[in-house]
């Protein structure tokens, strides 16, 4: 699902952008005399992982104007240790005028309903700490970067923000993306349907597609079987959804060796970042 900002600033002269209402966030007021067209606009794009943190800033068409950062994702991860690392690794890049943030969890109106890689003590796999889940609960991220960043911020799912940015707009569309775990995403004439949580869903022998198909599991079994376990979800999908297109992302579609049909397409993983420009824009119905 998608989510509002934390705190907002009017976007002038930028149709199909609305960026909410309520209080300006700190800093995102222009400055005296400035002159501001549509076409200046700049979307900060974060894109958070179980294994890293990335980011990159975009113009309006969606194109990076500065190299993506990264660094590796730290447990255990508390919020306010998630919200220091992503101050610290936008740093180096140029200034901007507005956030958007992919995370890998179930998010409402910019808060996290579900955080199943950073409630664990030393990342996915690992033991779930309860003072973390309680953490994590109804965390309005959102909230958080827009006061620490200084500008309005919106969040949603990862895998909803990686579909906005390669989905057709034709038909019933999926978007399943293999990384830490398993990501989805579905779109119907373009448009973000609500969010289903797959990943934590039965699949095979009482585990769940996250355990089955993540990385974790990835580098236990290895690329073939990982390939046939990818097959059958893939099938389950179909029987589930009869989607008219599929596209795979994240890190680990790089090891899909499966023939995949004319209906699915790879695409590249920079998609988590490019996807953050649609956030501001209602025609994907990302809010």
């Amino acid at each position: 699902m998608s989510a509002e900002m934390g705190g907002a600033a009017p976007a002038t002269g930028h149709p199909g952008v609305d960026v909410g209402v309520g209080e300006s966030a700190p800093g995102s007021e222009p400055v005296a005399g400035e002159k501001r067209s549509a076409d200046d606009v700049l979307t900060l794009a974060i894109d958070i992982g179980g294994t890293g943190l990335k980011a990159s800033v975009l113009d309006t068409k969606g194109k990076m104007v500065a190299d993506r950062v990264r660094v590796e994702t730290k447990y255990p991860c508390p919020p306010q240790s998630m919200i220091d690392a992503l101050a610290e690794l936008v740093r180096p890049l140029p200034s901007y005028d507005r956030v958007s943030a992919g995370f890998p969890g179930v998010v409402r109106k910019g808060r996290i309903l579900t955080a199943p890689h950073f409630v664990t003590k030393s990342g996915p796999g690992s033991q779930e700490v309860p003072e973390l889940v309680k953490q994590w609960d109804r965390f309005d991220l959102a909230g958080a970067l827009a006061s620490r960043l200084g500008k309005p911020t919106r969040v949603a799912n990862d895998a909803d923000l990686q579909g906005a940015a390669v989905v057709e707009g034709q038909g019933l569309e999926l978007v399943i993306t293999l990384g830490t775990g398993f990501g989805s995403g579905l779109f119907y004439d373009g448009r973000l349907m609500p969010h289903l949580e797959i990943a934590h869903q039965p699949f095979r022998k009482g585990k769940t597609y996250n355990e089955e198909l993540g990385d974790v599991a990835l580098k236990r079994v290895g690329p073939k079987k990982w390939n046939k376990r990818l097959a059958q979800a893939i099938e389950n999908m179909v029987v589930l959804l009869r989607y008219d297109k599929l596209y795979l992302g994240g890190g680990n579609a790089r090891h899909v060796t499966l023939d995949l049909g004319d209906k699915a397409t790879i695409v590249d993983n920079s998609a988590g970042i490019l996807g953050g420009i649609w956030l501001w824009d209602d025609r994907r119905g990302m809010e």
